[in-house]
């Protein structure tokens, strides 16, 4: 199904040995609203949703494995050259403790990623409002990490990462109407 290409989605560079900003890049690693979460919904929700919009979800969930590769190159670059003095002043003592610089799918307050992250109701209209939904809290917290980011290099690519979020939701609301005008009209047997 997937052709890879050896080459980000996107440029990802960073200026400096960062923790602290890896730290919060973590969110979007494996928290809740995260990229992890995100490509496993929509990939799951591909098989109850009505063919006019299955390409949509397909699209979208493999993006979403593009942009989980962009988070975890930023998180690798921000914190390869850190000493474990710095991940600890960063608060990632106990992620060094479990898994010294592998990445690990968790949120950025250390909690494991969980299947509970994903939601299918089966319902297509009810499942894309809730892709919506995620999509705009990816959103904002990409602006969040922007907000509190001194890195103009890295800021840059997540204000990619940032502006695909928002495509991805006018996305899904333009499925929602298809899928509304389909449910409406009248049927003739």
């Amino acid at each position: 199904m997937w052709v890879y290409e050896k080459k980000l989605q996107y440029p990802v560079k960073v200026s400096t040995c960062n923790p602290t900003l890896a730290k919060y890049l973590i969110e979007q690693y494996g928290g809740a609203d995260g990229e992890l979460a995100a490509a496993l919904r929509y990939l799951n929700q591909r098989y109850t949703i009505p063919d006019k919009v299955i390409g949509l979800l397909n699209d979208i969930g493999t993006e979403e494995f593009a942009h989980l590769e962009m988070i975890a190159t930023m998180i690798y670059k921000l914190t390869k050259d850190a000493t474990p003095e710095q991940l600890k002043a960063a608060g990632l003592a106990e992620h060094y403790v479990s898994h010294d610089s592998a990445l690990f799918y968790h949120n950025a307050a250390g909690a494991p990623w969980t299947a509970s992250y994903i939601q299918a109701k089966g319902d297509p209209i009810a499942d894309l409002y809730e892709d919506i939904a995620a999509e705009e809290k990816a959103r904002a917290t990409y602006q969040w990490i922007i907000n509190v980011s001194d890195d103009p290099d890295l800021n840059d690519s997540l204000r990619f990462l940032r502006e695909r979020e928002i495509i991805h939701s006018q996305r899904f609301r333009e499925a929602v109407e298809i899928l509304k005008d389909e449910r409406d009209k009248k049927k003739f047997f």
